[in-house]
């Protein structure tokens, strides 16, 4: 039984020293407002320090705003995250219209959502299995008025930068 013992303190000892990914959430923007809602997409770099490429299981998000959800959901099987290299992510995330009607009181004040976006990025390591990596990311998005959406902005510079166009 103290052989067993040694035995697990050993392998506990050496995969807390191992070195894992490691991941950020380094933008959010919003990316298109249609019918269905608005739709934000999450830039996600990670990190892989293994020479062989790590699988993504699935990534699970939450939106909040005003201390509520406002969208939640899994992404199954995104891919994989290359070996020795980082690798970035696009994680889009659909709020509804019907769940901003109900921030309005929020949106009425200022004009602009304040959000936090929580992933958790659920990766396969070897011998370890399934590992998670919470990631969290607050902000805040100017919600443009409806003169925006008609006139547009009338700088050329957010015409020409598909990142910074609204899609109606």
């Amino acid at each position: 039984m103290d052989l067993l013992d040694k035995a697990k303190n050993f392998v506990t000892e050496k995969i807390g020293h191992m070195e894992k990914p490691e991941a950020t959430i380094t933008d959010v923007d919003l990316k298109k407002i249609g019918f269905g809602g608005l739709t934000f997409h999450a830039k996600v770099a990670v990190k892989n320090p293994y020479s062989v490429p790590i699988p993504i299981m699935e990534i699970d998000y939450v939106l909040k705003s005003a201390s509520r959800v406002i969208a939640s959901g899994r992404i199954p099987d995104p891919g994989n995250i290359k070996a020795n290299d980082s690798t970035m992510l696009d994680v889009p995330v659909q709020v509804p219209h019907s769940v901003l009607l109900s921030l309005v009181k929020d949106l009425g004040e200022d004009w602009d959502l304040d959000y936090t976006l929580e992933l958790g990025l659920i990766i396969d390591l070897p011998v370890i299995g399934n590992f998670t990596i919470p990631l969290s990311y607050s902000g805040e998005y100017k919600l443009p008025t409806l003169s925006d959406l008609w006139k547009g902005t009338g700088k050329e510079e957010e015409k020409e930068d598909p990142a910074k166009v609204t899609e109606i």
